[in-house]
């Protein structure tokens, strides 16, 4: 069975390159409570003005150490947290606001693969029921269709068919991720954000996914917001990557170009450390002194500044703005 996921209602392929997703000054900020009346107190900025636009067909790679904010902005396109301030386009349409059925009503044209493949799955149903519940509860398929729908999925991403009769307990770590893709792509959507979608498995398990991923965004002309700490396996599967600190993007550009020529500290310190055996570029080792500051009270200025070695007066005062220094590359930092 063919499935002709991409397609818009008129069953037209969208315009390759053309903007999917954009993000315009999103803010995520979690509130601190004391007391017996909750009062608040303070704020976790765990997004803090996150700008971009993901083109039609194109992966975007999101890097960051732990707690940098990149797994809450994938939930924030998603949906599944609101954002604080900012707005959220997706496919020229403001969804920042909607609710209810506006918004169940547009969720095909979106899904999300999660982290761990053992919790993502209802243990309680069977593969077919996992990868058809979306089919039926949006109406998507008749359900008389259903089954082979499921059937021609399972294939797609590499599972028997029959796998549907299963129950997730009964596969491996790298099968049960397939049967969590092949749930996403049930609805046929344009855009699939990753998060952290291998970081669970075997080195082995993470390369025939990652090979799936590239697989079918050929096919059906997915867009992907890849979201990893591996930078190594974002450079695999990305056009752009955008690094991401303290809850800012500090730099977004081509991979060819951030991998080759770096221009942020904190980028050419995380790729200073990463095991890579055939560098194309020679680098000394960075070390960065001290941790990254808490969310609830980042520094003043650049949020960098506390660890950077490259630190100048101005850092400490005014926060730089993410600015395109070279074609294609952007870059928050006073250096430029």
């Amino acid at each position: 069975m063919s499935l002709a996921i991409g397609e818009t209602a008129s069953g037209a392929a969208p315009a390759e390159g053309a903007p999917l997703l954009e993000l315009r000054g999103i803010k995520k900020y979690f509130p601190i409570t004391a007391g017996v009346i909750r009062r608040r107190v303070g704020e976790v900025r765990a997004v803090d003005d996150v700008s971009f636009t993901l083109r039609r067909g194109e992966t975007l790679g999101v890097v960051g150490e732990s707690g940098c904010g990149k797994s809450t902005m994938g939930r924030v396109i998603m949906r599944i947290a609101d954002p604080t301030d900012g707005r959220l386009i997706l496919d020229g349409r403001d969804i920042t606001q909607l609710r209810g059925g506006a918004l169940r009503g547009l969720r095909r044209k979106f899904q999300m693969v999660f982290q761990d493949p053992y919790a993502s799955l209802n243990p309680r149903m069977s593969v077919g029921s996992i990868v058809g519940e979306p089919m039926i509860v949006n109406a998507s398929a008749p359900r008389r269709e259903v089954p082979d729908r499921v059937a021609a999925l399972l294939e797609t991403v590499g599972l028997d068919a029959n796998a549907r009769l299963r129950y997730p307990h009964e596969f491996s770590g790298g099968q049960r991720q397939r049967i969590a893709i092949a749930r996403a792509l049930s609805l046929r959507p344009q855009l699939i954000v990753a998060d952290e979608a291998v970081s669970a498995l075997d080195v082995s398990i993470q390369a025939q996914i990652l090979n799936l991923l590239a697989d079918l965004r050929k096919e059906f002309g997915l867009s992907y917001v890849f979201i990893s700490h591996n930078l190594a396996v974002v450079k695999h599967v990305s056009d752009r990557v955008a690094v991401m600190y303290l809850g800012r993007i500090v730099e977004l550009a081509p991979k060819s170009l951030l991998y080759r020529t770096p221009l942020h500290p904190y980028t050419e310190a995380l790729l200073s450390a990463a095991p890579e055996p055939k560098r194309h570029v020679s680098r000394e080792r960075i070390l960065l002194s001290g941790d990254v500051p808490s969310p609830a009270k980042p520094p003043s200025g650049c949020p960098f500044h506390t660890r950077c070695p490259k630190v100048m007066d101005v850092c400490r005062e005014e926060r730089p703005l993410l600015q395109e220094r070279e074609p294609g590359q952007f870059v928050a930092c006073h250096l430029y």
